[in-house]
């Protein structure tokens, strides 16, 4: 097995205390999948500093992590790392993307974005599997890990399928003609990370304070973290051996 070099483009920064305590989103992520393929290394960009990668080829694999930003928001980073995604796209390089990612991977190559109406999904939450890929090779029929997002993809773009969903979230984890793949939830956020996220942001009246609360009073509840990195890294292994 040979080793592949994942850029994580870091979209998003969590407050600096929790930063020195839980680690930034890209260590949580090479931390994750370091455990289940030992053979990844990782490249990190700090987007929101301008270190936006032209070239797709730069890495073997690119990931987009979680961001507070919304992908239709007018921010000057969006585009170029929207044409990165399309490029990685066009030359058939492995993308992954989690919430924010998600969702700016589909817009990117065409679907849509929007706040929802629904309101927030926030801490453990289930998804139902919908589709079966050749880099998910357990039988699993649903997924559980922690969420926090208030946008959801609502419209596909052209050759993409959907690998899971909920009533609430119906494109949680989608599939972009086996050159991507992307969930909505966080498989990177421990129990100890989400909880003090929410405790944070219902503290600061920036979230739902009867929700939050029972999210934080559940966040303990089993999530699948290793199942979903799992996946991730034979989607990978799939798409470069």
């Amino acid at each position: 097995m040979h080793t592949l070099t994942v850029g994580i483009l870091e979209t998003g920064i969590p407050p600096e205390d929790y930063r020195e305590k839980y680690g930034s989103y890209p260590e949580m992520f090479s931390q994750l999948l370091s455990d289940c393929d030992s053979q990844l290394s990782f490249q990190f960009f700090a987007i929101l500093d301008g270190e936006i990668p032209v070239d797709p080829k730069t890495c073997d694999a690119w990931l987009i992590t979680g961001s507070k930003c919304g992908v239709y928001e007018n921010h000057p980073w969006i585009e170029p790392v929207s044409e990165l995604i399309r490029r990685a796209y066009s030359a058939d390089i492995p993308m992954i993307g989690i919430c924010f990612g998600h969702q700016l991977i589909a817009q990117a190559l065409g679907g849509k974005v929007v706040k929802s109406d629904k309101g927030w999904s926030l801490g453990v939450t289930q998804y139902q599997l919908q589709t079966k890929t050749p880099w998910m090779t357990d039988d699993s029929d649903s997924f559980t890990i922690q969420a926090y997002h208030q946008d959801q993809v609502i419209e596909l773009p052209e050759n993409t399928e959907v690998v899971a969903g909920s009533d609430f979230c119906p494109y949680a984890a989608l599939n972009f003609d086996d050159r991507a793949i992307s969930f909505q939830g966080h498989p990177e956020f421990a129990a100890a990370y989400t909880k003090a996220i929410l405790t944070n942001r219902r503290d600061l009246k920036l979230l739902p304070e009867e929700l939050s609360t029972q999210a934080i009073e559940n966040v303990d509840q089993p999530i699948m973290q290793s199942l979903v990195a799992t996946w991730i890294c034979q989607f990978l292994r799939h798409k470069l051996s």
